[in-house]
């Protein structure tokens, strides 16, 4: 039986593991049938992802006092590719293409990260110079062979790679989009010249036009192949060695799940695998909730990312860059790293994490991150080593965390190591008082995240006081409100497990395959029939694929999208095709949707003198579940409801030191105003003065910020 196949069936009467890795902490989740959430942290071992894994299931499920139970499936949020491109430390990577485009890589776009620094210098491309081999072919744009590629000269090219050593060779040749036959050849004789050497063409990684985001998303790929198959190899065999023979399915930066071959052929898919888990389950649940729109917010060890979800949708986008020193939605900066042209959950991201670097800069200001102290050494007050100032040190001077430990007792600190050096190299060189620094630091923190929260809603023109701000992750819960209230925000859901939130959004998707082909047609012009035709072809391919994953018939589900831009723009829009076979009406429907889309984003359209052009056919297949991926129910161990007295907390300037209430969550089942600290086994959730929280029927809690928004602008 394949993993998809005993995957998709009766998922609401089994044991479900979630495993997300990340830069500090790598979460664990099992959910029971009965909704119950039993979790772990433990610290992610960089050096071997898999001990970390492999430790923090060990102890869920042995606190759960379920060592024996039959897990049925593992779904898995991972940085390895991302971590591979940050640290540069891929497969050394040869690419073939077409001579005269040689240089793609380094030529790249004209868009620039910061327009008039002439300092920034591009990022070094992942193949060297010497490693990109051209070969004598020629298509035109139309895919009719204008100068053949013979064996002799593919033959060649290969030769010259792998005298050089290359360890995964990328295959991008101009044209390739529309008529795949050269690149066919040249993958047929890598497989000749050397059997097994991983490889990949752009036809089969990425059939669209643009020459630059094409050839580099390819040798992406290409650049992950080896590192993102031996991770997936040994994860793979030493989890059959626990016994624990369950399906894996890994989570991609689209929000849909994916198998381990479909992800060692196409590694590319999973770059931002762990924090798009965290949006599929705040959509699944505000869905179930009936929340409406909502901003989800995620601050974990290193990063915080927001998104948006509204009309019970998250949105995507095309594009996005990662890589030289960012790791970064492209809302907020682009053009500095390498771009790469697949869906992925549109997120802006920043390096405000609790792990975030505190430091002065050489003009006297005061910066938070984009480094981070990561799980080794961590954060001063971790007591492993840590020698400068973090998020979390500030937090934790401030009084809003745990003196005693953190997630649950398994983490001691030391409040009185990051007292010394906060003093030392924060507060004494700005000639503040220990407190005032720290909640510098704090709302410097604060409006980083502003920032991203602002890109997704304000920029976008969506009013953020509409939306419900749904927060989670490990430090999520401790900014949400600062950040609420400046953004005029008036209520708050944190969900139960917030700390491993990410890891139960992987239990949540839904298995996903998405593919594209270019077909370049003014739309009042285009042949239905031809438009037919292309739709049809890539429903071909998602039928293939889902059945092989497992799924019959009729739970497979193919949705359409025409991804199109007014004649003569560079960027695209993609918009839903209506159900049905294309004809003159659906592409009527289509350049209104377009029209729709165009004003929604920009504020604009044009007139019907502006012709629409279609741009790329795209095709999203689903595999289906039988059961409901969401549980009736989620249930964690939330206590008696006992508080546990009160702790000298600094709420800022105009409130100073405040004696505040310590609760568990169970404490809020009766609504009470702020300010008062929620602590739990993963997460610290801040209530401020005029606020008010409690539990919904659902376990979450939920904060009323009405009366804090309110004294917030009386205050300016």
């Amino acid at each position: 039986m394949s993993p998809a196949t005993e995957w998709a069936g009766g998922v609401a009467q089994q044991y479900r593991l979630g495993v997300d890795i990340g830069g500090t902490f790598t979460d664990i989740v099992l959910v029971a049938p009965d909704g119950r959430l039993h979790n772990r942290k433990v610290s992610s071992t960089e050096e071997d992802y898999a001990l970390g894994i492999l430790a923090g299931i060990e102890q869920v499920l042995s606190a759960a006092g379920l060592s024996d139970v039959p897990v049925s499936e593992i779904m898995h949020g991972t940085t390895v590719a991302s971590n591979t491109i940050l640290q540069m430390s891929g497969a050394r990577t040869g690419l073939i293409t077409t001579d005269g485009f040689r240089d793609v890589l380094e030529l790249r776009t004209l868009r620039m990260p910061r327009l008039y620094d002439l300092k920034w210098e591009k990022p070094p491309p992942l193949v060297e110079r010497y490693l990109r081999v051209e070969v004598d072919e020629r298509l035109d744009s139309n895919g009719r062979v204008e100068k053949p590629l013979g064996r002799a000269d593919a033959q060649r090219a290969v030769d010259r790679l792998l005298f050089e050593g290359v360890e995964a060779i990328a295959v991008c040749l101009i044209n390739a989009y529309a008529n795949p036959e050269h690149e066919r050849l040249l993958l047929e004789v890598i497989n000749e010249r050397a059997p097994g050497l991983p490889c990949c063409a752009s036809c089969d990684v990425l059939p669209e036009i643009k020459e630059y985001e094409r050839t580099s998303t390819t040798v992406i790929n290409a650049y992950l192949l080896p590192v993102v198959a031996g991770y997936l190899d040994s994860l793979v065999s030493r989890l059959k060695d626990e016994g624990l023979d369950a399906p894996l399915l890994l989570m991609q930066s689209n929000g849909g799940l994916t198998t381990v071959d479909q992800t060692r052929r196409l590694p590319c898919h999973i770059i931002e695998s762990g924090p798009a888990g965290g949006v599929v389950g705040a959509h699944a649940l505000s869905q179930k909730l009936g929340l409406g729109d909502i901003v989800t917010f995620d601050m974990g060890g290193t990063t915080a990312k927001a998104s948006l979800v509204e009309n019970g949708q998250y949105s995507r986008a095309v594009e996005y860059s990662v890589g030289a020193g960012i790791m970064i939605g492209s809302r907020l900066l682009t053009g500095a790293g390498y771009r790469l042209k697949v869906p992925a959950i549109d997120l802006a991201e920043v390096g405000a994490g609790g792990g975030s670097m505190v430091w002065i800069d050489p003009a006297g200001a005061l910066q938070i991150g984009p480094r981070s102290a990561g799980a080794d050494p961590g954060p001063v007050c971790y007591g492993t080593g840590g020698t400068e100032p973090t998020v979390t040190d500030a937090c934790a001077i401030l009084g809003y965390l745990n003196p005693d430990h953190l997630v649950g007792g398994d983490l001691a600190i030391d409040t009185d190591l990051s007292r010394a050096v906060f003093s030392e190299t924060i507060a004494e060189p700005l000639g503040l008082t220990l407190e005032r620094a720290a909640f510098g630091a704090y709302e410097i923190a604060s409006a980083n995240m502003i920032r991203a929260i602002k890109s997704v809603s304000s920029e976008r023109g969506r009013d953020p006081r509409e939306y419900v701000l749904f927060a989670f992750g490990g430090n999520g819960p401790l900014f949400a409100a600062a950040i609420a209230m400046v953004l005029g925000m008036r209520r708050i859901l944190v969900p139960p497990a917030p700390g491993v939130f990410s890891a139960f959004g992987l239990l949540c998707a839904e298995v996903e395959h998405h593919y594209s082909q270019t077909l370049r047609r003014v739309l009042c012009e285009a042949d239905p029939a031809e438009l037919e035709s292309g739709w049809q072809a890539l429903e071909r391919q998602a039928d293939t694929q889902l059945s092989a994953d497992g799924f019959p018939a009729d739970r497979r589900r193919l949705l359409r999208h025409a991804n199109m831009h007014y004649q003569g723009q560079i960027y695209e829009l993609s918009v839903p095709v209506p159900g049905g076979p294309i004809d003159p009406v659906a592409i009527e429907a289509l350049q209104r949707a377009f029209g729709d889309e165009h004003e929604r984003t920009y504020g604009h359209r044009a007139g019907p003198d502006e012709p629409v052009e279609l741009v790329n056919l795209e095709l999203v297949g689903q595999g289906v579940s039988e059961g409901s991926r969401v549980p009736q129910g989620l249930h964690t161990e939330t206590g008696g409801g006992q508080t546990s007295g009160t702790r000298q907390a600094y709420l800022g300037p105009e409130q100073g030191w405040l004696d505040v209430p310590v609760l568990e969550r169970a404490a809020l089942r009766d609504a009470r105003p702020g300010p008062c600290i929620i602590e739990e086994y993963d997460a610290t959730c801040l209530v401020p003065p005029n606020a008010r929280a409690g539990l919904d029927e659902h376990g979450n809690i939920v904060i009323d910020l009405e009366q804090a928004g309110s004294q917030r602008s009386a205050d300016r």
